[in-house]
């Protein structure tokens, strides 16, 4: 896996950790407090006097949680790397369990701790380990079934086929866990590929047709349109340094659609993207990107986008249901309007909204072509007819697309980003358009403060991009507490 989702997932585990030790606590306190005195009576044995209020334990579970995480990091329990085996699984939980008791138990005895139960610390250690290791566990089993299952791969496609390109053919097979995918080879002309067996082939017999090493072989002019026709996510380069001469037009080509880059070579073609060095195992990759590239900023942004959106969905139920009857009472045709979107990486989604306009709206989109007020590969008209009396009222304020909340809690959207274009708005982007693709579309963005609906396609495309170079979680915040007065007063909508 690369060194920078190993840091993700490291992280990500101390957190999880920290939490399962906090809900071993209070469920240790649950057993000794109220369980074990009402046994009492059939085993005189067990303890019979009441623990005291669990407030005062609080400086203790937080003197716990410390010590567990200091512990963790000290013996390499969440160093970064790629947990795979059912054995590291238990074997890290134990190590860290006994290394923290003993850690705890000599805190305890210089601060004079005796008010704490032993009983209650010996049911913390066996709940919390068993979480861990069931955590742990749960991951290497269910994690890569979960990861298909939501199509949440990152899918590579590799320029080169010679041994270095094979070994991180091997690297990346091995993170399948984690999601990394390799989809197919592109070599490059007059190259030669030399076999794991050690048979050197002639890459110039396999450029466009066939397979090698069981995936599809691409010739290396049909990249263009693989990026427009396929999800192909990063573009790793294992070539010779004749060969990567050769390739510039492709590098721009990549970094102007934004897709991400990287080269398992020193010398690299001028560029101007960010560069930065990453690595599959221990081979060091140069990587060019022209999105944003901090993946614990981005994950912490999908993880507000995840609670916010599931607590939104859960306080404005009534309001949505309420909305969904307006929408069945006053006009024929289903409440939901589902259509399909380009998302991060052109993955296509089902957006869902409440639906504002007549049922075979799109079936008369041809009919209003000529009255199209938009320029670029879009449409919109202020005065659609199509528009039901209830849908213009729900578009001013926006309500129609507050189903687009579930798009956000699967990880099709964001609360921020460009808005997810049509298919075949996309097939009419130009090169440099497409780079907003890179960007998990979102409900609002830069454009929303600046007119919504008003804008050129011009000025729209130039806002998500300067969103894309400049994004960060406080502009995505400032972006939120701008965009809800907007919205309110009905300011861009059409």
């Amino acid at each position: 896996m690369f060194a920078r989702r190993l840091r993700v997932v490291s992280t990500v585990l101390a957190t999880v950790d920290a939490l399962l030790a906090v809900a071993a606590f209070a469920a240790a306190y649950e057993v000794r407090g109220s369980l074990l005195p009402g046994l009492a009576p059939t085993f005189p044995a067990l303890p019979e006097g009441p623990l005291f209020p669990f407030s005062m334990y609080l400086p203790l579970l937080a003197g716990i949680v410390v010590i567990w995480l200091g512990t963790g990091f000290l013996l390499g329990v969440y160093r970064p790397r790629e947990l795979r085996e059912r054995g590291q699984a238990v074997l890290d939980p134990t190590r860290q369990m006994v290394v923290a008791m003993l850690v705890l138990a000599a805190a305890l005895f210089f601060v004079k701790g005796f008010y704490v139960s032993r009983l209650l610390l010996l049911f913390f250690v066996v709940f919390d380990w068993t979480l861990q290791v069931a955590a742990r566990l749960a991951y290497i089993e269910w994690g890569p079934r979960l990861r298909e299952r939501l199509g949440d791969s990152y899918r590579i496609l590799m320029v080169g086929t010679g041994a270095r390109a094979q070994e991180l053919a091997g690297m990346i097979r091995e993170s399948r866990q984690a999601g990394l995918r390799l989809v197919g080879w592109v070599p490059v002309p007059g190259a030669r590929t030399e076999s794991r067996g050690g048979e050197v082939q002639d890459a110039r017999a396999k450029n466009g047709a066939g397979e090698f090493d069981g995936l599809p072989v691409h010739a290396l002019g049909d990249v263009p349109r693989l990026l427009r026709e396929q999800v192909i996510d990063e573009v790793l380069f294992a070539v010779g340094r004749d060969e990567l001469e050769r390739l510039e037009d492709l590098f721009l080509r990549c970094e102007e659609e934004g897709v991400r880059t990287r080269v398992a070579l020193q010398m690299f073609p001028h560029q101007a993207s960010q560069v930065f060095v990453e690595h599959l195992g221990a081979v060091p990759l140069l990587t060019f990107s022209t999105t944003p590239e901090d993946e614990l900023r981005l994950f912490a942004k999908r993880l507000l986008d995840t609670v916010g959106a599931l607590l939104l969905l859960v306080v404005l139920s009534p309001l949505l249901l309420l909305l969904a009857l307006l929408v069945k009472l006053t006009s024929p045709g289903p409440v939901l309007y589902r259509q399909t979107r380009c998302g991060l990486g052109g993955r296509r989604f089902a957006l869902v909204k409440f639906r504002s306009m007549v049922a075979d709206a799109e079936q008369r989109q041809a009919e209003l072509a000529a009255l199209n007020e938009a320029d670029g590969p879009v449409f919109k008209m202020r005065r659609d007819p199509r528009v039901t009396s209830a849908g213009r009222w729900m578009r001013r304020l926006s309500l129609d697309e507050l189903p687009q909340l579930w798009n956000i809690l699967t990880g099709d959207m964001s609360f921020v980003g460009p808005r997810p274009p049509l298919p075949q708005e996309v097939e009419k982007y130009e090169r440099w358009q497409r780079r907003r693709l890179r960007m998990r579309p979102g409900l609002t963005c830069l454009w929303a403060l600046e007119g919504r609906s008003a804008l050129s396609f011009a000025r729209w495309m130039e806002l998500d991009m300067a969103y894309i170079d400049n994004w960060s979680l406080w502009l995505d915040l400032k972006i939120l507490l701008k965009t809800i007065p907007r919205v309110l007063l009905g300011r861009g909508a059409a």
